[in-house]
């Protein structure tokens, strides 16, 4: 019976499949609890990630509405300590984040497994069917029919044997789809351990900054002996350092040459933003405030509303060029830490006043990767992101002598005045 036989080499063939991906999917996780114990403990967690949401809105809330006020060493410290909470808060939901995630892994794992024994089970069926069909050929029919057994019986037998084909054609397909689903929950648990080990770098990099943010604060302390007058003191000779630094380096830009081909640069709208929530504070060129805050009565680039913490992301695909941190050359007058990123479509941004450096020199990056993360160093009235854009081959990583800070050299980018661009007419619209 040739039909037999090719029952028998399929047979074959799905145990070989359906064995590994028993092979390929280990259950690695004990099943005492239910989908719907994992659901509701998913759930829970949904509700205390938003509840921690309200707290971190709150707490930023405090800390815009003391920015608002005039500087005090009072107004500072409270800054430091709402920022602190704030942090805090972050870690706590990144955790929270972590242990449904870890929770989802489990379900997706109780899915694989019911997926696995609905497989065992069609191939229980399957065998069966082909060992029927491997009984009825063993047998001589004819003698059969001589030995005066009930001839309904064999009828029977044979018309049940006629509907194996169409038994076992129903079975590979249920198996097809079976797999196909199986291979998707494969993909889901993939993504989650993914989001998993994505969630555990986020929460180091959250706990660095807090340590940052405790060490700001001590310094600040000694800096000014928790003195108001020190600490007017300290921002008036920080504002004097800053104008210095903005003058000798305005001069110094103004004198390098560059012709800049508008042919080399992308048409507008080829960026993406910088962070997921777009609050713009201060625009690029001449405003309000830059001709209050900046000597040249310019600002040269575009300030995003960003609290300590804040994920800051490639605008597109590119290069680490630079990364610095100028606090430590002359603390108070410019980027603090900063990454310079060339962009594959002839455009490149300076990111300043970080917390945290995520990249490396002449790493590459992708539109949307997480470089680093906001902050408040450098000359900075509060926590923000600042961007400035240049046209690709005209800014440069440049260690320059400081009259600002007699003895020290600053390192930072650097272009020609006519190289610096207007980021918004590269970004989305609003």
């Amino acid at each position: 019976m040739k039909l037999y036989h090719d029952y028998k080499k399929l047979f074959k063939y799905l145990i070989i499949l359906f064995l590994g991906i028993f092979i390929v999917v280990p259950v690695v996780f004990s099943y005492a609890q239910t989908i719907g114990e994992l659901n509701a403990k998913i759930s829970q967690k949904n509700t205390d990630i938003a509840k921690l949401e309200q707290e971190i809105k709150q707490y930023q809330n405090e800390i815009d509405s003391l920015g608002k006020q005039k500087s005090s060493l009072n107004t500072s410290i409270k800054q430091l300590d709402l920022t602190r909470k704030k942090l805090i808060a972050d870690i706590s939901i990144t955790q929270s984040k972590i242990e449904k995630t870890n929770l989802k892994i489990k379900e997706l794992s109780l899915q694989i497994n019911d997926k696995q024994s609905v497989i065992s089970n069609n191939l229980e069926s399957l065998s069966l069917q082909i060992r029927k069909v491997n009984e009825f050929e063993q047998e001589d029919t004819l003698a059969t029919l001589l030995s005066g057994k009930d001839f309904t019986l064999i009828w029977n037998d044979i018309d049940n044997i006629a509907t194996v084909g169409e038994k076992i054609r129903e079975a590979t397909l249920q198996l097809k789809e079976i797999k196909v689903g199986l291979e998707d929950t494969r993909k889901e648990t993939t993504d989650a351990k993914n989001e998993l080990l994505s969630l555990k770098s986020k929460l180091a990099d959250q706990k660095k900054i807090v340590d940052q943010n405790t060490t700001e604060k001590k310094k600040l302390l000694a800096q000014t002996k928790n003195s108001e007058s020190s600490y007017q003191k300290l921002l008036k000779d920080r504002l004097a350092k800053k104008d210095t630094f903005e003058k000798e380096l305005r001069d110094y830009e103004s004198q390098l040459k560059y012709i800049l081909d508008p042919s080399k640069l992308p048409n507008k709208g080829v960026l993406s933003w910088p962070v997921d929530y777009v609050y713009i504070t201060q625009l690029f060129g001449v405003t309000k405030d830059s001709k209050r805050l900046y000597a040249s009565g310019s600002h040269n680039g575009v300030d995003f509303r960003a609290p300590v913490g804040t994920p800051i992301k490639a605008m597109a695909d590119g290069v680490i060029a630079g990364i610095g941190d100028t606090d430590k050359q002359c603390p108070g007058v410019s980027f603090g830490r900063f990454i310079l990123i060339k962009y594959d479509n002839g455009l490149a941004s300076t990111y300043g006043h970080l917390s945290l450096i995520k990249v490396y020199n002449g790493q590459k990056v992708s539109r949307g990767d997480v470089v680093g993360y906001s902050g408040n160093t450098g000359y900075s009235t509060g926590p923000h992101l600042h961007v400035s854009m240049y046209a690709k081959d005209a800014v440069n990583l440049k260690t320059l002598p400081s009259k600002s800070c007699p003895g020290r050299v600053l390192t930072q980018p650097i272009a020609p005045i006519n190289a610096y661009l207007d980021p918004m007419y590269y970004l989305p619209r609003l």
